[in-house]
Protein backbone atom coordinates (compact mmCIF):
# COMPACT_ATOMS: atom_id res chain seq x y z
CA UNK A 1 0.00 0.00 0.00
CA UNK A 2 1.48 3.37 -0.90
CA UNK A 3 0.57 5.99 1.87
CA UNK A 4 0.66 9.51 1.21
CA UNK A 5 0.34 12.59 3.23
CA UNK A 6 -1.83 15.50 1.42
CA UNK A 7 -2.90 18.76 3.05
CA UNK A 8 -6.19 20.51 2.62
CA UNK A 9 -6.85 21.59 -1.23
CA UNK A 10 -4.01 19.00 -2.00
CA UNK A 11 -4.72 16.44 -5.09
CA UNK A 12 -3.50 12.83 -5.75
CA UNK A 13 -3.68 11.97 -9.61
CA UNK A 14 -4.61 8.13 -10.23
CA UNK A 15 -3.67 7.76 -14.35
CA UNK A 16 -4.90 9.96 -16.49
CA UNK A 17 -8.64 10.21 -15.74
CA UNK A 18 -9.02 9.92 -11.84
CA UNK A 19 -8.03 13.14 -9.85
CA UNK A 20 -8.14 13.13 -5.74
CA UNK A 21 -8.64 16.27 -3.61
CA UNK A 22 -8.56 16.75 0.02
CA UNK A 23 -11.70 19.22 0.53
CA UNK A 24 -11.54 19.79 4.23
CA UNK A 25 -9.62 18.03 7.53
CA UNK A 26 -11.09 18.26 10.62
CA UNK A 27 -10.35 16.98 13.71
CA UNK A 28 -10.23 12.79 12.58
CA UNK A 29 -11.75 13.01 9.60
CA UNK A 30 -10.77 14.28 6.21
CA UNK A 31 -13.52 14.93 2.90
CA UNK A 32 -12.37 14.19 -0.52
CA UNK A 33 -13.61 15.22 -3.49
CA UNK A 34 -12.95 12.54 -6.31
CA UNK A 35 -13.35 13.63 -10.06
CA UNK A 36 -13.36 9.77 -12.26
CA UNK A 37 -15.23 9.21 -15.40
CA UNK A 38 -18.77 8.58 -15.11
CA UNK A 39 -18.70 4.96 -15.57
CA UNK A 40 -15.95 4.16 -13.14
CA UNK A 41 -18.17 3.08 -9.98
CA UNK A 42 -16.90 5.28 -6.87
CA UNK A 43 -18.28 3.34 -3.47
CA UNK A 44 -17.00 3.61 0.28
CA UNK A 45 -15.36 0.30 1.39
CA UNK A 46 -17.86 -0.39 4.34
CA UNK A 47 -20.89 -0.84 0.97
CA UNK A 48 -18.95 -2.44 -0.98
CA UNK A 49 -19.87 -6.36 0.10
CA UNK A 50 -17.05 -8.68 0.79
CA UNK A 51 -16.54 -12.37 0.65
CA UNK A 52 -16.87 -14.41 4.19
CA UNK A 53 -18.75 -11.39 5.49
CA UNK A 54 -22.33 -13.01 5.27
CA UNK A 55 -23.58 -12.98 8.92
CA UNK A 56 -21.10 -10.56 10.35
CA UNK A 57 -22.88 -7.61 11.37
CA UNK A 58 -20.86 -4.33 11.53
CA UNK A 59 -21.59 -0.87 13.31
CA UNK A 60 -20.57 2.62 11.25
CA UNK A 61 -21.80 5.40 10.16
CA UNK A 62 -24.44 5.88 7.28
CA UNK A 63 -23.96 8.45 4.85
CA UNK A 64 -24.95 9.11 1.61
CA UNK A 65 -24.05 5.86 -0.77
CA UNK A 66 -23.77 8.10 -4.08
CA UNK A 67 -21.63 11.35 -4.24
CA UNK A 68 -23.12 13.64 -6.14
CA UNK A 69 -20.88 15.01 -9.39
CA UNK A 70 -20.32 18.29 -10.52
CA UNK A 71 -18.95 17.97 -13.91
Amino acid sequence: MLVLSRKQSQRIRLGDSIVITVVRVAGDKVRLGIDAPRDMLVLRDELEPHAGDAGEAEEFEIGPPILSRTA
